[in-house]
């Protein structure tokens, strides 16, 4: 049996796909499926590392993203990458005819574009994960011919044929369901263990509106906390510059470690780490709702159908988080909600315990057993 991964452009789009790839592994074998193989088809890689760890062999694509913003900049940008998508289509159907997989899954995305209409072409079974409230331009259009639609929240099943649907909640690698805690500040070497932790997340690409507010307050916070920022890789520079000029000779400087990326080691060490987390409010807020961490979820405004602040208020009224919109943003507003929630251990608790009751187990598990059963199924015909 031969499984097609796709999706890409984010780590909220290739993440849930090793969760599912980690799930495939498990069940063929404890099921003793002995000839399952699998693939993923993306414009890069992402993390070689973990796709060698699954198992996963790459194939690549190329694809092109459409601007939605009209300008005369966007409107050449959107015909070279017209193009480019055009090309991509033909070489994912000889790509995909050659490999001839039994299933595709995809996490949506302009990378999956060539591969899903492949799929439609040569009629090969189709399942989609989506993981936000509102589903990205891609995952509507393939869920028109998807054998099964898999979400995260109950809001996006509006967009889809409701006989397909099923709420399986963000598929999780398992190494990340229980955080390390036990050496995760000396693995950040963080001074003092005895103070509270800060985790400020923008996602793979990070957060310039974010970091931005971060940068004017780290005096102020590292006077009661402790903070790690994982700034993107973009940023990581302009950050750690200003940050360092602001602190000068701070004697409690060395209470803020900044970071471009976190991997799978460093994410599962930050989120044993920090006691509260900053963040966007795209997939990750489900980690952050795993670990059991209170948040402060700060949309970001240009996302697809605004899903990102759909998100945060929809996970917001479980009483997991608290949200602020970008454009109401201060160094004085987020500093105020971070001291009031830490302060506060019985609104910490309350909010932590909402986070842990807001996740879905076994979501990865569940996809992969579907894919496992379209697949054996379109093995035998």
């Amino acid at each position: 049996m031969k499984i097609l991964l796709t999706g890409g452009g984010t780590g909220g789009h290739f993440y849930p796909l090793m969760a599912i790839a980690e799930e495939l592994n498990r069940i063929a074998d404890v099921e003793r499926i002995v000839n399952m193989k699998l693939y993923y088809m993306a414009d890069v890689p992402y993390d070689k590392a973990l796709l060698e760890e699954q198992y996963v062999t790459f194939i690549p694509v190329s694809s092109g993203k459409l601007r939605v913003h009209l300008s005369i900049k966007n409107i050449l940008i959107n015909i070279k990458n017209m193009v480019t998508t055009t090309f991509g289509v033909l070489g994912a159907i000889g790509k995909v005819y050659h490999l001839y997989p039994d299933v595709v899954i995809s996490k949506g995305g302009y990378i999956a574009f060539p591969v899903l209409m492949a799929a439609r072409i040569l009629r090969i079974p189709v399942i989609i994960h989506e993981s936000d409230t509102v589903p990205g331009r891609v995952s509507k259009w393939s869920g028109t011919f998807a054998k099964k639609v898999a979400l995260s929240f109950p809001e996006a099943a509006q967009y889809f044929d409701g006989k397909k649907v099923s709420m399986t909640g963000q598929p999780v690698r398992r190494n990340l369901l229980h955080p390390q805690s036990e050496g995760a500040s000396e693995f950040f070497e963080l001074p003092d263990t005895a103070i509270k932790t800060i985790g400020i997340w923008g996602g793979s690409q990070g957060a310039k509106g974010i970091n931005d507010v971060v940068v004017s307050i780290v005096p102020e916070l590292i006077k009661k906390y402790q903070v790690i920022h994982q700034t993107g890789a973009s940023d990581y520079d302009d950050v750690t510059t200003e940050v360092r000029i602001a602190l000068g000779d701070n004697t409690k400087r060395s209470r803020y470690k900044a970071f471009k990326f976190l991997g799978d080691v460093e994410t599962k060490m930050f989120g044993g780490a920090v006691d509260i987390v900053v963040s966007r409010a795209g997939s990750s807020l489900f980690e952050l709702a795993v670990w059991g961490k209170p948040s402060i979820l700060i949309p970001y405004i240009y996302a697809h159908g605004d899903h990102q602040r759909k998100n945060a208020y929809h996970y917001a009224r479980t009483g997991a988080c608290v949200v602020i919109e970008e454009s109401n943003l201060t160094p004085s507003i987020l500093l105020s909600e971070i001291e009031s929630i830490l302060e506060n251990p019985e609104r910490y608790s309350a909010m932590k315990a909402h986070a842990q009751h807001f996740f879905t187990p076994d979501a990865a598990a569940k996809i992969a057993t579907e894919a496992l059963k379209i697949g054996l199924s379109h093995e035998q015909l």
